[in-house]
């Protein structure tokens, strides 16, 4: 995947898009757009308009390429969804942090739903909520490695010979087998 992160908005230089919609063109490996989003978390990345303007233009650039993207959104879910309503594009909504209205949200315009290991965090308030209601033909196990190590090897380094326990503690929301997740 190709794309500009939410947190190097404010470095994107003239040219940059185009590079990269020159490169998802050609690079047989390159299958999406992404990690793009928002990310209003830190104070110290781009200011919003500037996210969500870069944002649009690479959701644009999916469009154009018949691509999906990857999403990143972090204290961003308003914005998200307007922009994803607007441009309705195919792709996951990574590391999913939203609510359960917004997971149906984006499953009615055909994203699919990124779960890694925070939900096996005692304080995942939404997580199983989300978990619960989520189709499974719109659920998507992930790492985020190196990052969010399920529990019990939380604050470790995460790899994807962890997602089993992703699908362990989601199986038990969904009263499901981990071999059915």
């Amino acid at each position: 995947a190709l794309g500009i992160h939410p947190e190097q908005a404010g470095e994107e230089r003239k040219g940059d898009l185009d590079m990269i919609a020159e490169l998802l063109q050609k690079e047989d490996k390159a299958v999406a757009v992404g990690e793009i989003g928002l990310d209003y978390y830190w104070e110290e990345n781009a200011p919003r308009d500037t996210q969500v303007d870069l944002f649009s233009r690479q959701l644009a650039l999916s469009k154009d390429l018949g691509l999906p993207v990857i999403i990143h959104d972090r204290e961003a879910h308003g914005d998200t969804m307007e922009c994803l309503q607007k441009y309705q594009p195919a792709g996951v909504l990574h590391c999913f942090s939203g609510s359960v209205e917004m997971m149906k949200e984006a499953t009615k315009l055909g994203m699919y739903i990124g779960l890694g290991g925070v939900v096996t965090f005692k304080n995942a308030r939404k997580a199983p909520e989300v978990i619960a209601e989520v189709p499974m033909e719109r659920l998507m196990i992930e790492t985020d490695a190196p990052y969010l190590a399920p529990v019990p090897h939380r604050g470790k380094r995460n790899d994807s010979g962890l997602v089993y326990l992703v699908a362990e503690k989601i199986a038990q929301i969904k009263g499901l087998t981990a071999a059915e997740v």
